[in-house]
C-alpha cells in the first residue's frame, strides 16, 4: 500500500498543506479545532512525517550523536537515560556509537555523526584521544559528559565531583576504624582524580605510607588480579576502594575466592552507584554521582548551545553522595571472632 502524504493528512481534515505543516511543527499559531483535526487524521491514517524532507527544508535533522566510550559500562545507561529524557522532549532523537567498537573496527570516532549532518555530539566517557574532537567542535555543538580530559574550547564538559566523592569513601572507611587502605587506580583523567585525591585524604589523617595503589583497567577481571596481588601482600589492607562498581564486583569475587568474608575480613566500596551495586547479593557500599543528573545537564548544555553557539566552554560538577549498603564495616580486631 502507498505511504500517506501529508496532502493525504490535508484531504483528510479539511484543511491546507500549510496548516498541516504548522501543526506538526507544533505552532502555536493553529486554531484547537483545526489542530485536533490534523491530529486525529494523522492518527488514522498512520501517517509518518518524512524526516529527510523536514531536513533539508529546515536545515537540521533532529538527530544528535551520542559516542560512548564503551557500551559495556553500566553507569552510562542511568547517563543516558537523563540525556534523552530532555532531548526526546525537545523533538530530539540519540544516534549511538560505542567508540571501543569503532577502534576495533578502524573507524574514525566521531567523523560518521558528521556525515550523517547530526546537530550536535555527546561524547560519554573518556576516549583514548580527546584530540578527535577538534574537527568535530568546530563544526557542531558538543558537549562531552563522565570524563575530564582537556576539551578543545567551546565544548562544555559535565561530570561528577569525583574529589569529594573520593573523600567520602575515604573518610567513611578511616572512620570506621581503617588504617591499611588500598585503591584499585583506574586511567584517564577521572582515575587520576580518584587516585590523588585518595592519596591526599589519606596522607592529611597520617596514613600515607599505609595506602597502596594498584593499577586496575576498570574491568571485573582488572578489578579481580589487582585485589589478588593486593590480598597477597605482607601487609594486607582491611578495606579496598575501587574506582568503579565492575571492578569492586571483581575485588569482591578474589575475596570470597582467598576464604575472605566481606565486610568481616575485608570492606570494599565501589564508585557509580550503578544497578550491578544494587544488586541484592552483592550489595555494594558506593559514591553516587548522579549519572542521571549528568545526563540532563548535559542535554541541557547541548540544547543551549543549538541556541547560542560560540560561547565559552565551561565545566559543570554534581555532587555525589556516599551509598552506604552491606561490603564495609569495622576491621576485625586480630583474634577475635565474629557471629
Amino acid at each position: 500500500m502507498r505511504a500517506p502524504t501529508i496532502r493525504d493528512v490535508a484531504d483528510r481534515a479539511g484543511v491546507s498543506k500549510s496548516l498541516v505543516s504548522l501543526v506538526l511543527r507544533g505552532s502555536d499559531q493553529v486554531r484547537a479545532e483545526k489542530r485536533e483535526a490534523v491530529l486525529r487524521a494523522v492518527r488514522d491514517l498512520g501517517y509518518r512525517p518524512n524526516a529527510a524532507a523536514r531536513s533539508l527544508s529546515e536545515r537540521r535533522t533532529r538527530t544528535i550523536g551520542v559516542l560512548l566510550n564503551d557500551l559495556r559500562n553500566p553507569w552510562y545507561v542511568d547517563l543516558l537515560d537523563g540525556l534523552n529524557s530532555l532531548l526526546s522532549a525537545s523533538g530530539l532523537h540519540m544516534l549511538l556509537a560505542d567508540a571501543r567498537l569503532n577502534r576495533r573496527v578502524g573507524h574514525d570516532l566521531a567523523g560518521p555523526f558528521l556525515d550523517l549532518r547530526a546537530d550536535g555530539l555527546v561524547v560519554v566517557g573518556t576516549l583514548p584521544d580527546p584530540a578527535a574532537l577538534d574537527a568535530v567542535a568546530a563544526r557542531i555543538p558538543v558537549v562531552v559528559a563522565g570524563a575530564r580530559e582537556p576539551v578543545p574550547a567551546g565544548v562544555d564538559v559535565v561530570a561528577g565531583d569525583d574529589e569529594r566523592g573520593t573523600r567520602l569513601v575515604t573518610e567513611h572507611l578511616i572512620g570506621l576504624g581503617h588504617r591499611t587502605i588500598a585503591h584499585l587506580a583506574g586511567y584517564g583523567a577521572v582515575g587520576e582524580l580518584r587516585r590523588s585525591s585518595f592519596a591526599s585524604v589519606m596522607r592529611e589523617h597520617g596514613l600515607g605510607e599505609r595506602a597502596p595503589v594498584e593499577p586496575c583497567d576498570m574491568t571485573e577481571e582488572g578489578g579481580y588480579r589487582a585485589t589478588v596481588r593486593l590480598l597477597s601482600r605482607p601487609d594486607r589492607p582491611t578495606a579496598v576502594f575501587a574506582v568503579n562498581d565492575i571492578a569492586c564486583v571483581g575485588a569482591l569475587s578474589a575475596a570470597e575466592e582467598l576464604g575472605l568474608s566481606v565486610p568481616r575480613d575485608l570492606s570494599l566500596v565501589g564508585y557509580d552507584n550503578t544497578s550491578v551495586s544494587r544488586l541484592r547479593h552483592l550489595w555494594l557500599t558506593t559514591v553516587d554521582h548522579a549519572g542521571h543528573e549528568v545526563g540532563r545537564r548535559a542535554a541541557r548544555c547541548l540544547l543551549d548551545r543549538l541556541e547560542r553557539p560560540g560561547e565559552e566552554g565551561r565545566l559543570r560538577l554534581t555532587a555525589p553522595t556516599l551509598e552506604v549498603r552491606g561490603t564495609t564495616g569495622p576491621p576485625q580486631v586480630p583474634g577475635t571472632v565474629r557471629g
